[in-house]
C-alpha cells in the first residue's frame, strides 16, 4: 500500500510553480526557486542502496553531533532531522556566508518493507550510515523446481 509523502507533495508543487514562471520574465524576488531553502539542495544529502538482505542510507552531516540527530521509521519511510548549531560569530567585515545552522529534515521513501527491530546507525567523520534489514517477507526467494 502506497502513503502520502507530504513532504515530496510540496517539493513536486515547488518544483512544478518554478518550472511554470521559468523564463517568464520575473526577477525571481524570492531567490533562485519559489518557497525553497536558501541552498539549492536538500539537506543531508544521501546515498541509498541496498542488497538481497539490507537497504542502507549514507547522509553526510558534518558538523552535526550525532545527538542532535533523530531517526525514524514508520512503514516504508526514514526521516533523518536535527539541528547543526551554529557557528562561532565572526567580528569585522563578512565577506561570505556559505554554511549554514539551523534545523532540517530529510524524508525517504523505501523500496521495501524493512524490520524495524533490526535497524542500525553509525556516525563517522561527518559522514552517517543507517543499515536497514528488509523484512523476512521482502526478501527474495529461491524457489526449487523439481523435476516430474
Amino acid at each position: 500500500m502506497a502513503s502520502w509523502d507530504v513532504f515530496r507533495e510540496l517539493d513536486n508543487l515547488r518544483r512544478e510553480i518554478d518550472e511554470a514562471f521559468r523564463g517568464v520574465g520575473f526577477n525571481r524576488p524570492f531567490g533562485p526557486t519559489f518557497l525553497s531553502p536558501t541552498t539549492g539542495r536538500r539537506f543531508p544529502m544521501v546515498n541509498f542502496s541496498e542488497d538481497e538482505g539490507n537497504v542502507y542510507v549514507q547522509a553526510l552531516i558534518p558538523g552535526v553531533d550525532p545527538k542532535d540527530v533523530d531517526l525514524s521509521v514508520l512503514r516504508n519511510t526514514l526521516t533523518i532531522s536535527g539541528e547543526r548549531k551554529p557557528f562561532a560569530e565572526v567580528k569585522g567585515i563578512i565577506h561570505r556566508t556559505e554554511l549554514g545552522s539551523g534545523k532540517f529534515s530529510r524524508t525517504l521513501e523505501l523500496p521495501v518493507d524493512i524490520d524495524p527491530n533490526r535497524i542500525t546507525a553509525q556516525c563517522r567523520d561527518g559522514i552517517m550510515t543507517v543499515t536497514m534489514a528488509k523484512a523476512e517477507h521482502a526478501k527474495p526467494k529461491k524457489i526449487e523446481i523439481k523435476l516430474s
